[in-house]
Parts: structure tokens; sequence; C-alpha cells
């Protein structure tokens, strides 16, 4: 049984995962975690998997936790220039995110045909696959959420309004922020879903994930559908492959 660790900027998931299916997938906010405190209920694990964009802190003190609990040193995923059936377009591959890297797997083993992979948590991040494999490229935005935040802190008058509503055209403040934020998402993710199209020669299918992937779907109107487990399988993939 392998322990399977997703963990991002502002939350920690994890899965374990038999070969063939994941076991109780449960979720954490990733500030001040207790990560010791996590995985005290009997199960056992002989191989610890994680991908991580978090800190350097965060990491360490995830990896000795794993140790203590299971006995086993944990692997870090890093992103390389090909795995899996993917080859990533950046000339220093280790520059891609490995959220991203094995969001692309994931994407690439369940899509018989070109796909945009969105990724709505803290940061917004667009991937193009080509049907093949080859990845073009994508974009990095500010979450919805961080561009609220960015909105009330450099802007001396907003910093004390309420979160508001998502409507299409705002009679207020806090409703104006909070659809603004959105709205920017939802078209940015349209317009780069349909400008990559043509490059990727197909009919092009967009997959939603991360945190905030619930809120952001019903603002598109391209056909497209939420995994939210994506990084995580492509992580067991990834450690499947290196078996």
């Amino acid at each position: 049984m392998k322990l399977l660790i997703d963990a991002g900027n502002t939350r920690l998931k994890w899965a374990w995962w038999d070969g063939v299916a994941f076991d109780r997938v449960s979720a954490a906010p990733n500030a001040g975690l207790n990560f010791a405190a996590l995985w005290k209920n009997g199960q056992s694990a002989d191989a610890v998997w994680v991908a991580s964009v978090a800190s350097a802190a965060s990491n360490a003190a995830l990896a000795a936790a794993a140790r203590e609990r299971f006995g086993v040193e944990p692997v870090f995923v890093a992103t390389r220039a090909q795995a899996c059936g993917v080859r990533v377009a950046y000339a220093q591959p280790t520059d891609l995110g490995v959220d991203r890297f094995l969001g692309m797997i994931a994407a690439h083993a369940s899509v018989q045909g070109p796909v945009v992979v969105a990724s709505c948590g803290t940061a917004l991040t667009l991937d193009a696959l080509a049907a093949d494999g080859t990845h073009l490229g994508g974009l990095i935005a500010a979450g919805p959420r961080l561009a609220q935040d960015a909105l009330r802190i450099g802007t001396a008058r907003l910093t004390d309004v309420p979160v508001g509503r998502i409507v299409e055209i705002a009679d207020n403040t806090a409703d104006a922020i909070e659809s603004g934020a959105w709205l920017s998402a939802a078209a940015l993710v349209e317009r780069f879903r349909e400008r990559v199209a043509p490059r990727l020669g197909g009919d092009t299918a967009l997959i939603l994930t991360g945190g905030g992937a619930s809120e952001l779907s019903p603002l598109l109107a391209s056909p497209h559908r939420i995994d939210a487990e994506l990084v995580l399988r492509g992580l067991a993939m990834l450690a499947d492959a290196r078996d």
C-alpha cells in the first residue's frame, strides 16, 4: 500500500493507493498542520510518495512525520522532461510545477485526444496537451482568492470590504470584487482553450481541478469535467511506473 500526498500552497491532500483504487481521500489546510497526527489510524504504508509545491520547511516536517510513522523515506517527485507519455515543453523541466506535471500525466491517460488542464487554487494554472502527450506550454495567473486578497492589501479603501457574491453586473463593491476575480478566471480559461485548440488539432477537452474547481465550473460555457484527484492520479501512475 502506498500513501500518496499532494502538498499544495494552502491544502494537503492524501490518499491510500493499492494499485487499483484510492482509499479514503482526505484533505486539510496546510498552514500549521501537525503532520505527525494525520496518520494514526493504524493504516500501514510500504511507500510514501509526495508531490509538493509547499515550502522547504513544510516538506522537511512532512518527511520527518512519514519516517517516524511508517519507517520509510518518502519520495518527493520532481518534474521530468518526459514520463508516462507526457513530454514537457519547458527547457528546464523542473521549473514546471510538479502538480501541473502530474495533472497532465493523469489527463493524458484519461482523454483520447488533446486536452487543456485548468487548476484553480492559490494560483490558476493552464496547460495545453496534444493527443500524443506533447505539452505546448501554459499560463499562470493569481487564483480568484489570491487576486481578491491582493486587491484588499494593495488598495487602502478596499481593506475591509467583505466577501461578496458572483454576479454578472455588481451594484456594490463586495460583489464587484468577488465577481471580477472569478469571472476573470473563467474568461482566461475560455480564451486559453479557444486559442490553443487550432494548434492542438482537434476537439479539445477541458479538465478542471484544484480547490476552486467547483466554484469556477458554473461560470464556464465550454464543456468540461472536474477531477478533484487529478494530481493524486498522476502521482499514482508515476509511482507505479517506478515499481
